[in-house]
């Protein structure tokens, strides 16, 4: 799977309703009075890329409320953040040492240095990431892989923010479709340690496949490209690395179902502008496609 961490780990990709270059899609029909909006998101893109998304400004304007995975409020907040290094952090007295051979931490270490020119053999190092469970310390690196692909990336200019923060300023309401122990269960309670970590030696042992990957998401991202970035959601490698049926669904699947009770009514009350991973967007199991479903009309806005 990273092969495909990447991937999951920012839950990022596309959807291929229609057009092949758009990320906006206006909604309407059945008991709406006024249509909702949905744009899929990078969520490591910068605010900057909202000029680039046509007919996104005004979709901004003209929604009513502004609903993302999560009111981004609910992340920053002290008991919340506390909450989420919890969740990341192996339970009790082992390390990620305690769950590795000695070959595999010699990979690990190796994969490290080559990406932040430390490893696990700094004291520093281990004391800040040795309790991270596979997953959580697998999500680090392929940030980390990602954001050095990105020149002048900021943290605190990034694309999801900035809808958040432009409702605010309009004194606009700001809602989200799950919440944070719902994100915290999804992402780091979901699988077994030994599942974690054979997906932490497929990032390990494929750096140019991962580097590829990578730069190819990027691309077709920013190039409105969905066909591109559908095709990199379904690339199988036929062994382990690939995300199981079940993997991919609670990530995907089962998520976009659950929103798909929580939307109606969100966009019967108030026209919404919803911002969520692109990835969510493509498929038959995609939330245009389960709109469609529903009766709504979506329609790539151009």
């Amino acid at each position: 799977m990273f092969r495909k961490i990447a991937i999951t780990a920012i839950m990022f990709t596309l959807s291929i309703i229609g057009l092949k270059a758009q990320l906006l899609y206006k909604i309407s029909g059945k008991d709406l009075k006024k249509p909702s909006y949905i744009v899929g998101t990078f969520h490591v893109a910068s605010s900057s890329f909202i000029d680039s998304i046509p007919g996104l400004r005004a979709a901004m304007d003209a929604s009513e409320q502004v609903c993302g995975e999560l009111d981004m409020k609910d992340i920053t907040s002290p008991e919340n953040v506390q909450k989420m290094m919890t969740a990341m952090m192996i339970d009790g007295d082992k390390t990620i040492k305690d769950l590795m051979t000695e070959e595999e931490m010699k990979r690990l270490n190796a994969y490290m240095t080559s990406l932040l020119t430390v490893d696990f053999n700094n004291p520093m190092i281990m004391q800040q990431m040795g309790k991270f469970t596979p997953s959580a310390l697998s999500q680090q690196l392929s940030l980390v892989s990602i954001v050095k692909k990105l020149p002048g990336f900021n943290p605190q200019d990034l694309l999801d923010n900035a809808f958040q923060l432009y409702a605010a300023e309009k004194q606009k309401p700001v809602v989200g479709l799950e919440t944070l122990d719902f994100q915290i269960n999804t992402l780091y309670k979901g699988k077994s340690l030994e599942r974690q970590k054979q997906l932490l030696m497929c990032l390990v042992d494929n750096p140019e496949y991962n580097d590829q990957m990578i730069d190819r998401m990027i691309k077709a991202y920013y190039s409105l490209d969905l066909l591109g970035l559908k095709a990199l959601l379904d690339e199988k490698t036929n062994d382990q690395c690939d995300s199981t049926p079940k993997e991919k669904d609670d990530i995907f699947g089962n998520r976009n179902r659950d929103w798909l009770t929580k939307m109606p009514s969100m966009m019967s009350a108030h026209s919404t502008l919803f911002h969520v991973g692109a990835g969510h967007l493509p498929g038959d199991d995609g939330v245009l496609q389960l709109l469609k479903n529903a009766g709504y009309t979506v329609e790539a806005v151009k």
